[in-house]
Formats: structure tokens, sequence, C-alpha cells
């Protein structure tokens, strides 16, 4: 028994110094990754002239006065409902269309059905801005250029293919016996989807919004070709505006950058156990 156990030591602690290395360079990640942003909040909070002067230094929270003046005096809170209403429909539309295009590719065999999945995933390794000339010359003749609109389809079009990719691979390992259960009991195939197969995808449903949420969110090249009404603009091209030609409030820049992150944030918490559950599904059977 001694004897095992001498043999044993050396394995722990390589085991044990294997984590501890792994541990250390996952807390110096994240402290590398955390202090910009931290950089970047604690600056609202501060004048022109301390962000200069003491850049690393803590300021006073209470001093509220840049986020008053970001609220106040200028677009800023016009610019994020802006944000809002072309994301939020994007990523409904992305959603709902993407989960249907997978659910009739994983479920359903029909001729074509690979090459449509194929089709699909190609729209992966084309950029979208490539064909930015077509796009607006085309939205021109629509009457929809310098609309929300505009950029609603476009991001749309440039999600689903991502969206359709994770949702077909997540559906495809659903057990098929939940579905004849269903139409045993006279379900129709609408009524399969929507109340037995939608609720088992949120997981997945999660991550493609997380995944297209974040590009859309910070999107800056499209509202910048697209729009040209300053009461259109969404929060990237509208931060834009509070940068001068010969003088800059870099403490109302930072406080509306603080505002700009803060809503993916929240979403990213309250959605992080569905999204991890997302990310380790088939993991374990």
């Amino acid at each position: 028994m001694s004897m095992q156990s001498t043999y044993d030591k050396p394995g722990l602690l390589g085991t044990y110094g294997r984590d501890g290395l792994m541990q250390i360079i996952l807390i110096a990640n994240t402290v590398l990754m955390l202090f910009p942003i931290a950089i970047m909040i604690m600056s609202g909070f501060k004048s022109n002239i301390e962000i200069f002067q003491q850049p690393f230094a803590i300021p006073d929270f209470t001093n509220v006065a840049n986020f008053v003046s970001m609220a106040t005096e200028t677009e800023f809170l016009r610019y994020l409902m802006n944000s809002f209403v072309v994301t939020g429909a994007s990523i409904f539309l992305l959603l709902t269309l993407g989960t249907m295009a997978a659910y009739a590719i994983a479920r359903y065999e029909f001729w074509g059905s690979s090459f449509l999945l194929l089709f699909f995933m190609a729209g992966l390794m084309v950029p979208l801005k490539l064909a930015i000339i077509p796009l607006f010359i085309l939205f021109r003749d629509m009457g929809i250029l310098n609309t929300h609109w505009a950029l609603i389809a476009v991001y749309t079009a440039m999600g689903l293919p991502s969206t359709v990719f994770i949702m077909t691979g997540f559906i495809r390992t659903l057990p098929r016996e939940l579905e004849d259960a269903a139409r045993m009991d006279g379900a129709s195939e609408a009524r399969i989807m929507f109340s037995v197969m939608i609720p088992l995808c949120r997981p997945a449903m999660v991550i493609a919004g997380i995944y297209n949420l974040v590009p859309i969110w910070n999107d800056f090249f499209f509202p910048l070709v697209f729009i040209q009404n300053d009461a259109l603009k969404t929060l990237p091209q509208g931060m834009t505006s509070f940068i001068g030609e010969y003088s800059t409030d870099w403490g109302v820049m930072f406080a509306g950058l603080t505002l700009a992150a803060a809503p993916i944030t929240l979403v990213y918490i309250i959605l992080s156990k569905q999204f991890i559950n997302g990310m380790t599904a088939g993991a374990v059977k």
C-alpha cells in the first residue's frame, strides 16, 4: 500500500501543477481582457484633465456628470433606441426564419436538402460587404434606402447562414421519437414544430442569437453606407458625432461607450445559463 501511494504522488503533483498553471493563465487572461473595460468605465466618471493626468486612478463614482450630459445634451438615447429596434428586429427575423429552415433541412427528407444546407453554409464564406454597391442600388430602387428596413434586411441575410448551421446541427441530435409521439396524438406538423421542438431548441437559439447579436449591435459599416438621416443612426455611427474637429469631451465619450456596452453585457448575463447549456449540449450522452 505504501509503495503504491509513493508511486501515485508524482502523478498527483503533476496534475496539481498543470491545474495550477492553467488557473494562472486563465486569471492572467481575464485580467488582460477586463483591464481596458475597467479603464473605459472609470474614465466615464472623470473629466478630460483627470483622464490624461491620472488615467489609471480610481475616480469618484458619485460624479455622474458625464452620464447626465450624455443623456440630456446629446442624441444618445435616440441612437440607443434605434439600435434596440434594428438589433431586436434582426435577431427576431433571423431566429424565426433560420429555425424554420433548419427544421425543414434536419427533419424532412427531400431532394436537394443537402445542397440547400451547403448553400446556407456558403454564406459563411462570402463577406456581404463585397456586395455593398449592388445592395445600395437595390435598396434605392426598393425605396428603403435611409431607413431601418435596409439595415434589418442586411443583418437578417448576414445572420441566416450561421443560424441555419447551428440550428440544423442541434435539431439533428434531438430524438425523433418525440415527433412520432406527437403525430400519434394527432398534432399537426406546425404544432409539432412550435410546441415540441422549439422549446427543446432554446439553448441553440440562444447561441445563435448571441453569436449574431454582438456584430449587429457593434456594426458601423452598413449604417454608415445606408443611413444618412441623423435621427435614424444607430449607436456606433451616432457616437462618431461626439468627436469634435478641434476638441472632444472624452469623459462624455467614455460614458457613452459604457452605456452602449451595458445592454449586451446584461443580455449575456441573463442568458448565460442557456448559453452554457447550448455549448455543452451533445457533449454528454
